[in-house]
C-alpha cells in the first residue's frame, strides 16, 4: 500500500520561494522572513477526538476511523466518520466531524456560538484539559456513547517545534499575541504555545474568532511574543 503524502500548504511553498528570491539577489532575508517556517493559521471548527472504545460504541465493533482528508499537522486526519451531539432539552449538533488518529481521552471542541445553540456555557480549556468540564450524548449509526466530561470550548494555541520557539523566544506553557490584518483586522491574545518537535508551526482558532476577522488565506498574520 502507498503511502499519501499531502501537497504543502501555500504559506510554506510562499515561504520557500521567498527564500529563493532573495538569495537569488544575493540579499539576506528581512527578520520576519528569516523564520524557521512559515507562519499558518487555520480556522478549527467544531470536531471531536474520541477513543476506540467510543468509536466501536458508535459504529460498531472494531470500526476503525477512515481517512477523509489529512490536516497539515503530520499524522493528523479528518475522519469520514461523523456523530450528532444532544444537549440540553435535546437541542442537537448534527455531523460533528471526528479528527483522528484515536486519543486515550473523549473530547468535544466547540466555538462559543455552538455553545448557545446547544444551551451549554462552555468551559475556556486548553485541549486535554477536561477536568470538571461539562458532559453530554454522542450518537451514531451503531448506537449512543455518554461523555461524563470533555465539552469545550479550546483555547486558541499555537503550534511550534523547537526551533520555532527559540526563534520568537517561548517555551511551552507560554502566551503570544496574534496580530491580525485586512479590513477586518485585530488582535488575538493569550495564545497559548504548545511545543513538541513533531509540531509544524501552527495556529488555530475556532470559527467565531475566524470569522470575527474574515480570516482568508492571503489575510496578513504576525506572531508576537
Amino acid at each position: 500500500m502507498s503511502a499519501t503524502v499531502s501537497a504543502p500548504h501555500r504559506a510554506v511553498v510562499e515561504h520557500l520561494v521567498r527564500q529563493a528570491v532573495y538569495a537569488r539577489m544575493g540579499r539576506p532575508l528581512p527578520r520576519a522572513a528569516a523564520a524557521p517556517n512559515a507562519l499558518v493559521v487555520n480556522v478549527s471548527a467544531r470536531h471531536c477526538h474520541l477513543t476506540q472504545e467510543a468509536v466501536e460504541a458508535l459504529f460498531g465493533k472494531g470500526h476503525k476511523l477512515q481517512v477523509h482528508k489529512w490536516l497539515y499537522q503530520d499524522g493528523q486526519f479528518a475522519a469520514k466518520e461523523t456523530v450528532t451531539l444532544v444537549g440540553p432539552r435535546s437541542r442537537v449538533i448534527s455531523n460533528l466531524r471526528i479528527l483522528g488518529p484515536c486519543r486515550n481521552l473523549n473530547q468535544v471542541e466547540l466555538a462559543y456560538t455552538d455553545g448557545i445553540a446547544l444551551g451549554y456555557d462552555l468551559p475556556l480549556r486548553s485541549s486535554g484539559d477536561i477536568k470538571g468540564t461539562i458532559g453530554g450524548m454522542l450518537m451514531g449509526p451503531a448506537g449512543f456513547f455518554e461523555m461524563d466530561a470533555g465539552i469545550i470550548r479550546a483555547l486558541r494555541h499555537v503550534h511550534m517545534n523547537p526551533a520555532d520557539a527559540d526563534y520568537y523566544g517561548v517555551k511551552a506553557g507560554d502566551w503570544m499575541k496574534l496580530k491580525i490584518g485586512g479590513p477586518c483586522g485585530l488582535s488575538l491574545d493569550r495564545m497559548l504555545v504548545r511545543v513538541d518537535p513533531s509540531f509544524k508551526l501552527e495556529v488555530h482558532i475556532d470559527t467565531d474568532e475566524g470569522n470575527a476577522c474574515n480570516l482568508q488565506p492571503d489575510t496578513p498574520c504576525e506572531l508576537v511574543k
